[in-house]
């Protein structure tokens, strides 16, 4: 019987990311709830370098960095495909996962002084507007048709943006600026 585990933190868009990829492939799994603050031995000796979450522990082999557990996960269990089949649409997909994780905006800027929140809505908007122009186009979906990578790698938009929205009253995903990522 094959052991998979989740070293995660319930706030965690990274590690949101794997748990719904798991999910979406069907893969049964332990979740392991870290305490930031008062990091676990396993997670520790998992990710010695970077000391975070998420870390995929696949029958005692650890895999960390989300991007790269999403990668793992889709060339081990490749039923339900998160990628497309084609090589361009996979490098186009692969291109727009890179796109995310060099854009992504400090989420923190949101709760600091006007200077960082102004930078921090800046930066967002810059993503979203990338997305709605370059990406998005007719599909349901960032990845097309189907939910993918693509969509999992940018699910901080639903995850947090509302919240920081909510909280900070600094509205950046506007309906009538961004109709086709609101939808």
């Amino acid at each position: 019987m094959e052991e998979v585990r989740l070293h995660g933190f319930w706030p965690s868009s990274y590690a949101h990311r794997v748990i719904w990829a798991l999910k979406l492939k069907g893969i049964q799994y332990e979740h392991m709830e870290e305490d930031l603050s008062n990091k676990s031995q396993l997670l520790l000796q998992y990710n010695p370098i970077h000391k975070k979450v998420p870390v995929l522990v696949h029958n005692g082999k650890p895999v960390v960095e989300s991007v790269l557990i999403l990668e793992y996960i889709e060339e081990t269990w490749p039923q339900i495909p998160l990628l497309p089949k084609d090589a361009v649409e996979r490098a186009v997909s692969r291109f727009w996962i890179k796109f995310g994780e060099e854009k992504r905006p400090r989420i923190f800027g949101f709760f600091g002084t006007d200077e960082d929140k102004h930078k921090a809505v800046e930066e967002t908007q810059y993503v979203l507007t990338t997305l709605e122009e370059h990406c998005i186009g007719d599909n349901m979906f960032l990845s097309g048709d189907t939910l993918g990578m693509v969509d999992l790698a940018f699910g901080w938009i639903g995850h947090w943006l509302a919240a920081i929205e909510e909280v900070t009253g600094e509205i950046v995903l506007e309906a009538g600026r961004f109709p086709r990522l609101h939808a």
